[in-house]
């Protein structure tokens, strides 16, 4: 039996593969920083002869290009999808040996993309999974609308015809292997809490694509369709012109008058540690994305592109991963590093943030006056929120600052990662912010608040 071997990317949602016959190999979907792949392919004991792409991705830069030319590896991307850079172009229908035992048969899914494919692997004569990568998900399926409002409808009813399309041609044992839907904002509606693993024959009985008319779910499919990640729009461009494999030699270190210039000039300076830590006291100034979260995927949904970064962690380690975190969407330039302490990073006295609960708020609110201010998507706060919050998302909120009132301002999300980005941002501008670092779904209405619910 074919070994398929997941490369996860949590901070993105996303899956790679790697597939081999115990010899020979083929990867599905890399990510940019290939050392991974090459690591996994070293302890598995086998060559890699084989990269293929699902389609141009939104949400990070590739690696196939680099990966393929690394190992001389045969790179195989759709023939219809225009690209700067040699590759062997496949179409429907192609079947591409890649041993004696395993060979992937493509098959047109588009619905995510115009061009979309997906691979169906076999072991012999038998399909033992197919690469779907932002076609057919766990209980859902990609997202249509990223190619713009005139494509959305008619990617939509694409990707219903894709979806019923692999259910027809796949026996019902066949893995179904996506990239999306582990937490990537590519996921259209919502995914299965069970990520673990899933089958043609389990989505057949569970997920909406085959439990609903084409219309009742394409109806259903746009109406759910939420924001996504400002930094989608350079991706693309990226990986249809070849990106490389990026280096990731440390930055050049910051000092504490370099620190200071960056935050007055203002540059992003960026502090990693979690929320707890930079609670406790941080530069003024300095805004908290914590590597513990999603980093990457906040930092290019909310910096403006181009900006100088500099990143504040507490160790070179620290530092590094949220590094490799960048380049994945092509973020390769960093202005500086710094790692220690918050008092070695500046001269001035630390700030501290105040945390706190929404048991905390629900006594507070009987004494005096605080804005709340929810910074979830609207979709989430249109599905229950506290009654009187202000809804300012955390993407909007950098150009929203003005909507923000006077005061003291609590500020929580879902859990409080969104939540301390938000307040670290109103804290550098000034204002009196207040972190709930709380899990709003289990504790705002135990509190006691009052929650207005999704008529």
């Amino acid at each position: 039996m074919a070994t398929i071997i997941p490369i996860e990317t949590p901070s993105l949602g996303d899956r790679s593969y790697l597939v081999h016959d115990g010899s020979t190999a083929f990867v599905v979907d890399p990510q940019r920083d290939i050392d991974r792949v090459l690591d996994l392919a070293q302890q598995e004991g086998v060559t890699i002869t084989h990269v293929f792409e699902t389609h141009i991705h939104n949400d990070y830069v590739t690696g196939g290009l680099a990966l393929a030319t690394h190992v001389g590896a045969t790179y195989h991307v759709n023939g219809a999808d225009e690209v700067e850079y040699d590759r062997n172009p496949v179409t429907d229908g192609d079947v591409i040996a890649v041993s004696d035992r395993l060979s992937v048969r493509a098959i047109a899914t588009p619905g995510h993309t115009f061009t979309h494919l997906s691979y169906a692997v076999h072991d012999g004569d038998e399909a033992v999974g197919v690469f779907t990568g932002g076609s057919l998900l766990f209980g859902a399926t990609g997202r249509p609308d990223l190619l713009g409002p005139d494509h959305t409808e008619v990617l939509a009813r694409h990707q219903y015809a894709s979806a019923h399309r692999l259910a027809e041609e796949l026996p019902e044992s066949a893995q179904v292997l996506p990239t999306h839907g582990f937490g990537s904002f590519c996921s259209a509606g919502s995914t299965t809490e069970d990520t673990t693993a899933s089958t043609i024959g389990a989505e057949k009985r569970a997920n909406p694509a085959f439990r609903q008319s084409e219309d009742e779910w394409v109806r259903e499919t746009l109406d759910g369709l939420d924001a996504y990640p400002a930094y989608y729009v350079h991706m693309g461009p990226a990986n249809s012109s070849g990106p490389d494999a990026p280096t990731l030699a440390p930055p050049a270190p910051a000092d504490r008058e370099t620190i200071a210039r960056s935050i007055d000039a203002g540059e992003w300076v960026v502090d990693l540690r979690n929320r707890i830590a930079f609670a406790s006291g941080f530069v003024g100034g300095t805004l908290n994305l914590g590597i513990d979260g999603q980093f990457s995927t906040y930092v290019g949904w909310l910096m403006p592109w181009g900006t100088p970064l500099t990143l504040l962690g507490e160790s070179p380690e620290q530092v590094a991963e949220a590094q490799r975190e960048l380049v994945r969407i092509g973020i390769d330039q960093l202005a500086g590093s710094a790692t220690g302490e918050p008092a070695d990073w500046t001269d001035s006295a630390l700030r501290t943030l105040e945390r706190a609960t929404f048991a905390d708020l629900g006594q507070v609110r009987h004494h005096r006056r605080v804005t709340v201010l929810d910074v979830r998507r609207a979709s989430e706060y249109d599905d229950g929120h506290i009654e009187g919050a202000v809804n300012i998302p955390i993407h909007e909120l950098l150009d929203r600052l003005h909507d923000v009132p006077a005061g003291e301002v609590w500020v929580h999300c879902a859990t409080g990662y969104r939540a301390s980005i938000a307040a670290s941002v109103l804290a550098s501008q000034g204002h009196h912010a207040v972190l709930l670092d709380d899990d709003f779904d289990e504790q705002a209405a135990k509190s006691g608040l009052p929650i207005t619910e999704a008529a």
